[in-house]
């Protein structure tokens, strides 16, 4: 039998084509869980505070994580979701959470100081349905990393882990978290992501919460010109590995003004705290994103779907009213700054953002998002037939990517003059993929295995 997908046949939450009127202007695609505040180590700027004085008294039970999981899962049967702690490794039910939600339809991945990533770990996380892990790395010099981490040795047994990552073909991010210090080190690191086999290199920015409240974050001048690095090792690393800025949605001036044809210009928010992205923290307590601890809900006393669609806290960032420099500035769009710096800042999660060094003056047109195929969108018209089994396959794909794969697979198949969609196609379109896409979701188009 061959499917041609409409609305009739899919449930309002699961909808490839939505009917007129049953739009959801705002999806949960990627959940970042605090599953924990206890940690091995004791980084300088963990947003959270981790240690290994956290009591394991104070985290959610496993039965509450399901209930949780459950109501999250209903709202988007196919998110992103970020088992993270502290130290996710250190709860016994870390892969019984993962399981459970890989085997309802998320994409899980762990988020992961990559210390305790050893052989026997990454078997049980792969076992359980975890897609990929991201590991943080801040410096190849271990003075640096091991002090900044607060952990003799851990560089050694995190590049030690990531290797073995590699071995059993488990994807893997390197997070580095860009200070003063290690900001001349990220071309390095970058080139050592890449030959260790990343799929992405992460480069986060300061905000001043957590421990980081303590920290002296880098100048507007030096935010500007890492950024510029950013634009430049995008491009270098095109086609064989991600780079993203990440708590700086600057980096979209400088990639409209000189990278017109940067991938990151395909995706369709700004900061997406809020809108597209939400945190849990240990206790249930539920943000806008890790690193803004303003309380939209209480997971013991709400439901999830309660939390997210009447929270007054997601309301306003949805709203996008942003003051100060912010809300007068072109690149409000397509940029906005980061909505947790200026909460930690002044207290105002739509205040400006002061780590930017653009001044705008405020009678420029306003930048619009690109209209082309985007991250976070809802599929469109669907043009082509496809099976029952290759439909099964595109279901499965976490909801903020699912436009880009089914655009991508029905022009792939329009170009070749196929008019059916089939697992055959699907693995053909895996195949012939530029290799910066292709990495990011092996798991989805290959015909199986866990890699």
């Amino acid at each position: 039998m061959i499917l041609h997908p409409s609305a009739a046949m899919l449930s309002e939450d699961t909808m490839l084509v939505p009917a007129p009127g049953q739009e959801k202007a705002h999806v949960p695609h990627i959940v970042a869980w605090n599953l924990t505040k206890r940690c091995n180590l004791a980084c300088a700027h963990c947003y959270i505070s981790a240690g290994s004085w956290h009591a394991q008294e104070t985290e959610l039970p496993t039965q509450e994580c399901m209930r949780i999981l459950n109501e999250v899962l209903d709202l988007n049967p196919s998110p992103m979701l970020i088992l993270t702690g502290g130290e996710p490794l250190l709860r016994d039910d870390l892969e019984a959470i993962a399981e459970k939600a890989s085997s309802r339809g998320a994409t899980v991945v762990i988020g992961t100081n990559g210390t305790g990533l050893t052989d026997t770990r990454i078997d049980s996380l792969m076992d359980s349905g975890v897609k990929g892990v991201a590991v943080s790395i801040d410096s190849l010099r271990s003075i640096y990393h091991d002090r900044f981490r607060h952990g003799g040795g851990a560089l050694e047994e995190t590049q030690a882990a990531v290797g073995r990552c590699a071995d059993k073909c488990l994807d893997f991010v390197i997070q580095t978290t860009v200070t003063s210090g290690n900001r001349h080190e990220l071309s390095d690191l970058a080139r050592w992501a890449a030959d260790a086999g990343a799929i992405s290199f992460n480069v986060y920015f300061v905000v001043p919460t957590g421990r980081a409240e303590r920290m002296r974050g880098m100048s507007a001048t030096e935010n500007e010109e890492v950024l510029r690095d950013l634009v430049t090792l995008e491009k270098l690393y095109r086609g064989t590995m991600m780079v993203r800025s990440k708590c700086q949605p600057q980096i979209m001036r400088h990639v409209i003004e000189g990278a017109s044809d940067s991938p990151l210009l395909n995706y369709e928010t700004r900061c997406p705290c809020g809108v597209h992205y939400v945190r849990i923290t240990p206790e249930g307590k539920v943000t806008p994103c890790p690193y803004m601890p303003l309380i939209a809900g209480d997971l013991l006393t709400q439901s999830f779907k309660e939390i997210w669609e009447t929270s007054p806290v997601f309301n306003d960032l949805r709203g996008g009213n942003l003051s100060g420099r912010c809300g007068r500035c072109e690149y409000r769009k397509v940029c906005g700054g980061c909505r947790a710096r200026a909460y930690a800042d002044n207290g105002d999660h739509l205040g400006p953002d002061n780590s930017c060094v653009y001044d705008p003056v405020g009678d420029k047109p306003v930048v619009e998002a690109n209209q082309g195929i985007s991250y976070g969108q809802k599929v469109g018209e669907i043009s082509l037939e496809w099976t029952p089994e290759a439909y099964e396959k595109v279901q499965k794909i976490p909801s903020f990517v699912r436009s880009v794969v089914v655009g991508r697979v029905e022009k792939y198949a329009q170009d070749r003059g196929y008019e059916l969609v089939d697992m055959e196609v699907m693995a053909e379109v895996r195949e012939n993929m530029p290799v910066d896409f292709s990495k990011k979701l092996p798991f989805f188009l290959s015909r199986g295995g866990r890699a």
